[in-house]
């Protein structure tokens, strides 16, 4: 059987797009940047469904649906974490009965594969955004050679049958070229938050204080999942220092971890001075950012880091690794510094540096919030849905990359046309 006959080409303004994702009732930056792609498709009028399968309180919207998974279990060691099997006839009867003319692929798990199989029944390109580069994790993490090869490979089956993947930095776009991806299915994706949600006047003193926040105190924040892929062991050792250096200046300094994961607990141990706050949403959230002083934010493994963008729209300056995606996102010497990933010295001095300078930070502030602001949320959406149409309009390149490590192909095929 060679399937139904391809979608029909879609006028621009009538594109069908499908996004598949296992992840959107979780706590991360994935999930809330497919919220904020769902709320503004259904604001702007754009044909585009979210399908997701999981047992967690998923959002309720009329372009979400969530298929009941038929089965699903906790992810080892992340308790808040689902791996959920959807139920495949129902999602691909779904898919077909959508139409689209364009599947996203938003995560490599069951949800996302089910995806890359209803564009392949359909007939339909797949367009994707490398969200989190596992590879890396297993590299710097685990660091064992088989099972990073193997994760490169199983990245680079996936990633290959996408006919435009969004690199969120610069960093994720030479991961893609590492999996054997073609640089022309590469695609940058402005980088946007909600830019209206965090701002340096959310401010607020008597919420922080009921959080076990000290008035008066120098507030250093780290926001994200409370998890070791974030370098929170060097965060640890840095605070340790820190610490008593900040204290013999005069300086009564907090650390607050936003967040939760598998690490808490071990974590509160060797910190019992830092104020854990758990996960916090909205204008709790908000308000945490801009009470606080100093964002710091050491992980070497994320793609882009959208927590850094909306710590620095609420007027922090940031701290972060030159490995991974947040460096792109920041102003060295300017809205913050980019330091040198394993370097504990560099990171001291610049922490105690910025703690004991109240006119730079508040120069770094004013900066940080001013540079997010063109980085609002419409226009990331408007260039995402821009690259749909594009892959929908456009005669597909076929689904074939090199495995990490082959040589070139010195020439390439074209598949059919989705016309």
């Amino acid at each position: 059987m060679h399937g139904p006959p391809p979608q029909t080409r879609p006028a621009s303004r009538a594109l069908r797009a499908a996004l598949f994702t296992d992840t959107l009732a979780d706590v991360n930056g994935v999930a809330r940047f497919i919220r904020n792609v769902a709320d503004l498709s259904l604001a702007q009028g754009r044909e585009l469904t979210v399908i997701t399968s999981t047992r967690l309180p998923a959002p309720s919207a009329p372009n979400i649906i969530n298929l009941p998974p038929v089965f699903s279990r906790a992810m080892p060691g992340y308790a808040d974490l689902q791996l959920a099997l959807p139920p495949l006839a129902r999602t691909l009867a779904l898919a077909r009965a959508l139409r689209p003319h364009v599947i996203h692929v938003s995560t490599p798990g069951p949800v996302g594969l089910a995806g890359l199989l209803a564009a392949r029944t359909l007939r339909v390109p797949v367009v994707g955004v490398y969200h989190t580069d596992f590879p890396a994790y297993v590299e710097r993490l685990v660091r064992d050679d088989s099972l990073a090869w193997f994760t490169k490979a199983a990245m680079s089956a996936v990633y290959s049958r996408f006919a435009a993947v969004f690199a969120r930095s610069a960093d994720t776009a030479a991961a893609l070229t590492r999996l054997g991806i073609a640089p022309q299915r590469i695609r940058p994706l402005r980088p946007g938050i909600v830019t209206g949600r965090f701002h340096p006047r959310f401010a607020d003193e008597p919420f922080v204080r009921s959080l076990g926040l000290a008035p008066g105190s120098l507030r250093l924040l780290y926001a994200g999942r409370v998890s070791t892929e974030k370098n929170l062991p060097f965060l640890a050792s840095l605070w340790r220092r820190a610490s008593p250096l900040l204290a013999s200046r005069g300086i009564n300094a907090q650390l607050v971890i936003v967040g939760d994961g598998p690490c808490r607990e071990q974590l509160q141990r060797t910190l019992p001075d830092a104020v854990f706050t758990g996960f916090r949403h909205g204008s709790e959230l908000a308000a945490l950012y801009a009470s606080s002083h100093l964002f710091v934010f050491p992980s070497t493994t994320d793609t882009l880091g959208q927590v850094v963008m909306e710590a620095q729209a609420s007027g922090l300056p940031v701290l972060v690794s030159n490995l991974g995606g947040p460096r792109d996102v920041v102003g060295h010497d300017r809205t913050g510094l980019v330091l040198p990933a394993d370097n504990l010295p560099a990171w001291l001095d610049a922490l105690v540096t910025l703690a004991l300078n109240h006119d730079r930070r508040t120069e770094m502030s004013r900066a940080a919030h001013l540079a997010m602001q063109p980085f609002d949320m419409h226009t990331s959406f408007d260039h995402f849905w821009s690259v749909h149409e594009e892959v929908a309009l456009s005669p597909a390149p076929r689904t074939h990359a090199r495995r990490p490590g082959q040589p070139r192909a010195h020439a390439r095929a074209t598949a059919p046309s989705p016309r």
